[in-house]
């Protein structure tokens, strides 16, 4: 058996369905790409605009995915994109749904990696970006050099003569810092220094206009467009203070006059306009450079489909597209091919690597009857395999999908960050009116210089983008990252719950076990073979029902031991059944029954004894009334079982198993495995209310089961660990699941699970913390507060350069993330 496992994921109206399926009760889903949002304050924006639609139950906009979710009663999706439109922004065509981009993906050109829609918005936009740099950057060297001249000596002295500044280039950084740059041009570029300032001055007039126009553009549209509406995001920082720098070079390049008359230099400070607007352009193409890298995980997720298949169809193969297969179809799978859709093996043997999807590095063997997924790879014989899934039912499809759904949804920590993001912006032009002030009150000569200056370089260097993109770059390479390692998360919410767990229960049966009887003890009467044993209660087994008969048949098949046919057969309800082999009569149950036939058990029982103290059920067998041996059936504790458990104690966690099952069972397993804490015996609904019992105690509950009798507890639990191996209904109502493959080591995943929380999480604050210094620091630097104690000032173009580096920074923070890997220590 390869990956069992449906994770159409379900429940409160945050983790509602896709675009057009059921959201919250009596209402839909809706998933909206927005497009033109620059920062975390224009997604707060949308946000409380859908919030104010008749109907709309809940709205979550993600600026690091630019999706807008919302659960919704009675509302249409053109009543959401109209709402978007009010806010100022807009809504891209319905994007697709996983299994429609998994399908689009299976019929694309070979060797061209499939890409979600909103993949292919973001790398148009990116190239956009790309461009309009390649613009911007080399016209801020040409004004640069352009500008020496008009500069010349303000860097070094300071004098009136010089800059007309009277001491501002002393106290300006970023002139001081080109001050070398000064003396190479003037050798270089001899000719330029004779040039009239005048002819200088509308040049660098012209090239600014240019810029402003194409590369900046989209600044003052985006300011303007949030004027219109209310909105105070990035672009309004940006777009205010280049107008300001710019209003004033123009006044001082057009009517100098105007400043000379007052005393003052008529100063031009279009270089500056170009470097910041240049240097944001360079952040923007680095930051959508990262956050394209830190949501890679969906598209990597497409590309691992098969593009095509070899159907059998009448009696031929023939290649045809994956997306065109259908249920029942018959596909011819040979090594090193991909498996082209979920399907049971109808013919051939062969391993089949299924690492894509649980990170089980050894391939598992597949026979007919046995499932196989879609996307992984058959690595030694060929294999015909019967479709039985295809497009959005398949295993790859659902896990597009819950990865996709879990990008998108915010974590509580995130909450915070959007309600300082929503009033950042306001704040800031606060401050940069205040420092404005300051420096006309306060400052030296020439007042409104040093004023202009501060009140632009306030402006720039705050930076809303980077506490935008703290927390949801992280979740979206964290969920990622679990997605590769067989770990799935529903959203944020989960993946930061998972980091609080004190407290680990486990459901015993299925979870901690393997979930299905097998034989664990075979053992004979004193000088007996326990080859003839197993062999006759093989045979007498072969004809029952019973769940036990089933571990009977698999051991001696594992033993190599067919099954001989039976003369007669009978079933006894409660005792046991009874055959005719070879004319000798066979009876397998129990002690009492045994007997009753004349088979004395007392030389086994104290073996039968042991087994029971150790959880097995001791199944007796005779012949022709002589006892032939006990056989031991139990649900055998998974291999690696031990080691999750004292991995989760070594990480500070208790663990506790939880169980329907009688105590003697419980207690076996739970000494099996390191468990002290024991709870048996319970019914689903206790379950739950001991899950409430450790709530109430302080305890933080992570619930791991599988099964319908878990599904209180785990929906109950602070967060629900399900394995895919589980009931749908366990699936549904948990947080996150756990898919469950052949092999070792995939109970270890809930271990991993809390571990990748733990370094999302520590990513998030370094990042919140990260950007929050940044401002508190960077903001008074840049109104001014150097000045007084060395006498210098920071440059608008280094500012633009600090924004931009911070959101950068925090990304990249992010992606640290993709270095993750599980731990089995």
């Amino acid at each position: 058996m390869g990956v069992e496992m449906e994770i159409e994921t379900a429940g409160a109206p945050q983790r509602a369905a896709r675009q057009g399926e059921e959201g919250p009760p009596g209402g839909k889903r809706h998933d909206l790409d927005v497009t033109g949002m620059h920062c975390a304050a224009c997604a707060a924006a949308v946000e409380r605009r859908l919030r104010k639609v008749p109907g709309v139950e809940s709205a979550n906009v993600n600026f690091a995915t630019s999706r807008a979710t919302v659960a919704a009663a009675g509302v249409g999706r053109e009543d959401l994109v109209a709402a978007v439109r009010e806010a100022g922004y807009d809504v891209a065509v319905p994007a697709p749904t996983a299994e429609e981009s998994l399908a689009g993906a299976l019929e694309t050109v070979a060797g061209v990696a499939p890409e979600t829609a909103a993949a292919a918005r973001e790398r148009e936009r990116y190239r956009s970006l790309l461009a309009r740099l390649a613009f911007a950057l080399p016209a801020a060297v040409v004004s640069m050099l352009a500008s020496m001249p008009l500069m010349h000596g303000a860097a070094m002295a300071g004098d009136a003569g010089a800059g007309g500044d009277g001491g501002l280039g002393r106290a300006d950084l970023f002139l001081r810092l080109v001050a070398p740059l000064d003396e190479v041009s003037m050798r270089a570029l001899p000719w330029l220094y004779e040039l009239p300032h005048g002819a200088l001055r509308w040049f660098l007039l012209v090239l600014t206009v240019a810029v402003m126009a194409w590369p900046g553009a989209s600044f003052y549209r985006g300011a303007w467009r949030g004027l219109r509406h209310g909105i105070l995001d990035m672009d309004t920082l940006v777009a205010v203070g280049t107008g300001a720098a710019f209003l004033y070079s123009a006044v001082a390049t057009g009517a100098p006059g105007v400043f000379t008359g007052a005393g003052l230099a008529a100063d031009v400070y279009f270089e500056a306009v170009v470097w910041i607007l240049a240097l944001v352009l360079l952040g923007r193409v680095l930051e959508a450079r990262a956050v394209g890298r830190a949501s890679q995980a969906i598209s990597r997720l497409l590309a691992l489909g098969a593009r095509s298949a070899r159907v059998l169809r009448d009696g031929r193969e023939v290649e045809v597209p994956a997306g065109e297969i259908r249920p029942g179809d018959r596909m011819v799978v040979r090594p090193g091919e991909k498996v082209p859709t979920d399907g049971v093996v109808d013919e051939g043997a062969s391993l089949v690597d299924e690492s894509m999807l649980t990170g089980e590095p050894v391939p598992v063997a597949k026979a007919p009857g046995d499932p196989v997924v879609g996307a992984t790879l058959n690595t030694s014989g060929a294999l015909v395999v019967r479709a039985t899934r295809v497009g959005r039912e398949t295993v790859l499809a659902q896990i597009v999908r819950a990865v996709e759904r879990a990008q998108g949804e915010k974590a509580p920590v995130q909450r915070l960050a959007d309600r300082i993001s929503a009033v950042f912006v306001p704040v800031v032009i606060a401050l940069a009116v205040v420092a404005f002030a300051a420096w006309m009150l306060l400052g030296p000569e020439p007042r409104l210089l040093y004023a202009l200056v501060a009140f632009v370089t306030v402006l720039i260097i705050a930076c809303p983008c980077a506490l935008g993109l703290a927390t949801p770059t992280a979740i979206m390479v964290g969920t990622g990252k679990g997605a590769e390692n067989g770990i799935l998360l529903r959203g944020g919410e989960a993946l930061e719950t998972a980091r609080r767990v004190t407290t680990v229960v486990f459901d015993k049966t299925g979870t901690l076990t393997r979930g299905r009887p097998a034989v664990v003890a075979t053992i004979p009467v004193s000088g007996g073979d326990p080859a003839e044993l197993l062999a006759a209660a093989a045979a007498a087994e072969r004809r029952s029902e019973h769940p036990l008969a089933g571990a009977v048949l698999a051991a001696a098949e594992e033993a190599g031991i067919a099954a001989a046919a039976t003369e007669e057969f009978e079933a006894v309800p409660g005792r046991g059944v009874r055959a005719r082999l070879e004319g000798r009569d066979v009876a397998v149950g129990t002690a009492a029954w045994l007997a009753e036939r004349g088979a004395d058990p007392e030389p086994l029982a104290s073996e039968a004894e042991r087994l029971a103290g150790e959880g097995a059920t001791p199944v007796w067998v005779a012949r022709d009334g002589r006892l032939l041996g006990l056989l031991g059936i139990a649900d055998p504790v998974r291999e690696e079982a031990a080691g999750v458990v004292a991995r989760l104690r070594r990480m500070g966690l208790e663990v506790l198993l939880l169980t329907g099952d009688r105590r003697g069972t419980a207690e076996a397993v739970a000494a099996a495995v390191g468990i002290e804490r024991v709870v048996a015996e319970v019914l689903p609904g206790d379950k739950a209310a001991e899950v409430a019992r450790l709530q109430a105690g302080g305890a933080v509950v992570a619930m791991v089961g599988d099964g319908i009798n878990d599904a209180p507890a785990l929906a109950r639990a602070d967060l629900g660990i399900a394995l895919s191996t589980g009931t749908d209904v366990a699936v549904e109502a948990a947080d996150l699941t756990i898919l469950m493959a052949h092999g070792s080591g995939d109970l270890g995943r809930v271990a991993d699970a809390i571990d990748l929380s733990r370094a999302t999480v520590r990513i998030i604050y370094g990042n919140l913390g990260g950007a929050f210094v940044y401002n508190v620091i960077g903001i008074p630097i840049a109104a001014g507060l150097l000045y007084p104690l060395f006498g210098v000032l920071l440059s608008p173009v280094f500012a633009s350069l600090a924004m931009a580096l911070s959101s950068v920074t925090v990304v990249t923070n992010s992606l640290r993330l993709k270095r993750w890997r599980p731990s089995r220590r």
